[in-house]
């Protein structure tokens, strides 16, 4: 049996300073369902990944990474004559990262519902999804509402992180209704603490809310209890990856059957060990190592 599968777009991603003055850039792939796949691998835990790459070399690498970590990545389909996403990551000191998106018509876009495995998720502990998945395409999004839709007839825990992207979305409006709907449908929700607006109705007491708040810590309000934990304590080389390892660090206690405190600890271990690192997943622990 599959523990968790999750569906989502491997990307490129070059990081570098100030990109119109730098000759130097970082080269690695990404992606938030990317990043929880192999952070929960590496916990032991059974991980499967629903996405198309295309024919290209950054395709290629992005499997490679998968199937090296210990991913199922049987449902991942190579598009041909179609590019995968990439990202560009412009970082500079005491100031936020810029993130510039080359993902229109990508591979990751083309994700369909006669893509989605019923009988797959039906068989999973838990099926995990984002908000960026559902922005990429109206096929994407409605490929994550199959996915979601099978997980709820088979009576499949549903995680979700809102993950809200600006440039993905053609409103704000559209953004809140399309992740309303699936933060709805969640029993873990993942969020950021400015996009709590974003899903309020989604806000209520049978819903399990995880809160990352980056370097304030996080928080979980279960069984209409409130616990924290408190941030980072660590050298930060980089934040991006952070919210992603939290959520698998949090959704791997879950599955090891351990309390909301317990899950907020293991996922701030994981976030910790996501900002010491310049790449979003590398620097993530085995189970051994936490």
């Amino acid at each position: 049996m599959t523990d968790v599968y999750t569906l989502g777009e491997p990307l490129g991603v070059v990081s570098s300073g100030r990109v119109r003055h730098e000759s130097e850039a970082r080269l690695d792939v990404c992606g938030p369902e990317f990043t929880l796949a192999v952070a929960l691998a590496r916990l032991g835990h059974r991980c499967a990944y629903l996405g198309k790459v295309g024919d290209d070399e950054l395709g290629a690498r992005a499997l490679t990474v998968l199937r090296g970590e210990g991913v199922d990545v049987t449902d991942i389909r190579v598009v041909d004559g179609v590019q995968t996403g990439l990202l560009l990551r412009d970082t500079r000191v005491a100031r936020q990262v810029r993130v510039s998106h080359y993902r229109t018509c990508s591979a990751g876009s083309l994700l369909a519902p006669g893509n989605v495995p019923i009988d797959r998720i039906g068989a999973a502990k838990m099926l995990h999804v984002t908000g960026i998945t559902a922005g990429l395409s109206r096929d994407a999004r409605e490929a994550v509402r199959v996915a979601v839709n099978a997980a709820r007839n088979a009576d499949v825990m549903i995680s979700f992180a809102v993950e809200y992207v600006p440039e993905l979305w053609s409103s704000v409006r559209e953004a809140e209704e399309v992740l309303g709907e699936l933060a709805r449908a969640a029993h873990l929700l993942f969020l950021r603490q400015d996009e709590l607006d974003l899903v309020k109705p989604a806000l209520t007491p049978e819903r399990e809310v995880i809160v990352d708040r980056g370097a304030k810590g996080a928080s979980v309000r279960a069984d209409r209890m409130r616990y924290d934990v408190q941030g980072w304590q660590v050298p930060i080389v980089d934040t991006c990856g952070a919210f992603e390892a939290f959520a698998a660090g949090y959704i791997s206690a879950a599955l090891d059957g351990l309390t909301p405190q317990e899950r907020l600890h293991r996922g701030a271990l994981l976030s910790a060990a996501a900002v010491t690192s310049v790449s979003d997943w590398q620097g993530l622990p085995t189970r051994a190592e936490i």
